[in-house]
């Protein structure tokens, strides 16, 4: 891999003092929407700076969690981010009083007044030294993961490439593969329980320090909750227990029947036909090449974006030692440019993860000119409508992939969409009774898991593998310790996705350009408004999972299932 060439400098805290100083009396004596447009400026090239810089340093430790000059960028990084973050808010504050507050939103709209307004609800100095310890005990989970390895079938493994094992033909395999990846767990339980209760009892102090009642309220502002609160997620989590779970059920009855089962376990999920599930048909460069064929033909500027990625080394594709684990995007905003991670395996999930990853790059990329740093990237639930969606549009050119078993794959990636819904509100709805009871034991906390499990995943069958049954398959679930209360967003993305999907099958082009116009406004509005502009329905509103329930239903369950693709 290559690395791009970015202008990255480390912030000098005494000169950025002076510089956030100089900015906030500029601020103060704005009388008018475009003199403050104007004292903003130097605060916005500012922070692009501080952003990119982040960015670089995150994404360094990601690509290799041993090395020390990374792990040193990193925890310095931490230092200095709450001290950074006190100077953010004191010039939010500012731009929050009356007049300012009026003009900021003549001048950009109410929407970033919003964004302002949680941020300042999240931060006190009174916290800065737990912000600091918070994200070491995160860096210390995302190294965890990344040390696992195994030897199997010839070779080392780690948790990624180990992954494309639970996906094989031979249920033996399955078995084998997740046995060695949960007996890892099982070893290190303890240290994951600990490190978990850790950030339960470090987030929840810092809730307390800024007067909520739990982190609950807390995690919200973090997130950026605008426009729906903690009582329209548990009636969306029901409504998803009410209409998605019985149809995941009927998928899960037709899978243990596909594959001829008489149960069906953990292991045998991943796989929906006797065949196994049909992979890409090349390695990772190849993959780049089809993928750069694939989105020259879709057009809206697809491909001109793909081939800067790949030309500019802005693509980690591959897995390898010390990586840490998952997929991702990041971006440099001095530059323009996004920055796709991921861990190519083997599997289909490396043309959704590329995809996915891509949704997101394509966003930030289209609306990199956006006035304000705030508007670069939506909030989280509604930036993951860019990467779901895509996931779907691209459903016409899988055969670049696939070839004769592109079907396949989208009958098996619809499949999926609908299955991942009960478990992401699972996920949600444990987060929640984490936080709403920060003092329960760890085994109480494997209790809750279970507890949703049965809720939101009946089917579910752990076997023999009797460290999962204890309820502990969250651990492996790193949005839980790094980014809590992020998973409902990907479930309330999937809904918005779905929706093009259906749409797409009657006006493909039509869906793909308002696709493209959602991608350029960034987020310069809150996600309802976001949806309604590209013409989707929210998840909140009655109706909205019938709709996409029944569209796939029709399509999983009627004339056109996988058995008419074996």
């Amino acid at each position: 891999m290559s690395a791009p060439e970015i202008d990255v400098s480390i912030p000098d805290l005494s000169q950025l003092t002076d510089q956030y100083q100089a900015i906030g009396r500029e601020v103060d004596a704005a009388g008018s929407a475009a003199a403050l447009r104007k004292a903003l400026q130097p605060w916005e090239q500012l922070r692009r700076e501080i952003e990119t810089w982040d960015a670089w340093t995150d994404l360094r430790f990601n690509q290799d969690t041993s090395n020390l000059e990374y792990q040193r960028a990193r925890d310095w990084r931490d230092e200095l981010r709450p001290k950074l973050t006190d100077l953010e808010i004191q010039l939010k504050r500012k731009l929050l009083a009356e007049p300012q507050r009026t003009y900021a939103a003549e001048a950009f709209g109410q929407h970033v007044c919003a964004l302002w307004t949680a941020d300042v609800a999240t931060f006190e100095p009174s916290i800065k030294d737990d912000l600091v310890q918070e994200s070491q005990l995160e860096a210390k989970y995302v190294e965890l993961l990344a040390s696992a390895s195994f030897e199997f079938q010839g070779g080392t493994h780690n948790l990624s490439t180990i992954a494309r094992f639970h996906e094989d033909s031979d249920r033996a395999v399955r078995h084998e593969s997740n046995r060695l990846v949960w007996d890892w767990f099982a070893a290190h339980g303890d240290q994951l329980d600990s490190l978990y209760g850790q950030l339960v009892e470090l987030r929840t102090a810092m809730a307390y320090k800024l007067g909520y009642p739990s982190y609950v309220e807390l995690g919200y502002q973090r997130m950026a909750r605008i426009g729906f609160d903690r009582e329209d997620v548990e009636r969306y989590r029901n409504s998803v227990l009410e209409t998605i779970v019985p149809l995941a059920a009927e998928l899960r009855a037709q899978q243990t029947d596909r594959l001829s089962l008489q149960r069906l376990y953990y292991w045998d999920e991943p796989i929906h036909d006797p065949s196994g599930n049909p992979c890409p048909q090349g390695d990772a460069k190849w993959m780049v090449e089809q993928g750069q064929a694939m989105f020259n033909e879709m057009g809206q500027g697809l491909g001109e974006f793909f081939q800067l990625l790949d030309r500019s080394g802005l693509l980690d594709l591959e897995s390898r030692e010390h990586k840490a684990g998952g997929g991702f995007c990041t971006a440099f905003p001095t530059v323009g440019w996004p920055f796709i991670f991921a861990n190519f395996n083997g599997t289909k999930g490396d043309v959704e993860v590329l995809v996915h990853e891509m949704g997101h790059a394509f966003q930030c990329y289209s609306s990199r000119e956006q006035p304000l740093l705030d508007y670069l990237w939506p909030t989280y639930e509604a930036c993951e409508i860019h990467s779901m969606g895509l996931e779907f549009l691209v459903w016409p050119h899988m055969e670049k992939f696939f070839g004769h078993q592109a079907e396949r794959f989208r009958q098996i990636h619809l499949a999926g969409a609908v299955l991942f819904l009960p478990y992401g509100v699972a996920v949600d709805h444990f987060q929640h009774l984490v936080y709403d009871h920060p003092q329960a034991s760890a085994a109480e906390r494997h209790a809750m898991w279970r507890e949703v499990e049965q809720m939101y995943l009946p089917w579910r069958d752990y076997g023999d593998l009797d460290y999962l049954a204890q309820g502990t398959r969250w651990q492996l679930q790193r949005h839980i310790y790094l980014h809590p209360f992020y998973y409902i967003d990907y479930t309330l993305a999937q809904a918005c996705a779905l929706q093009f999907w259906v749409e797409s099958e009657s006006d493909y082009d039509g869906v793909l350009a308002a696709y493209a116009a959602l991608c350029r406004r960034g987020g310069e509005a809150s996600f309802g408004a976001l949806a309604e502009s590209a013409g989707l329905i929210s998840p909140f509103a009655p109706g909205c999972l019938e709709q996409v329930a029944q569209a796939a239903r029709s399509r999983l369950l009627g004339g056109n299932s996988l058995e008419a693709y074996d």
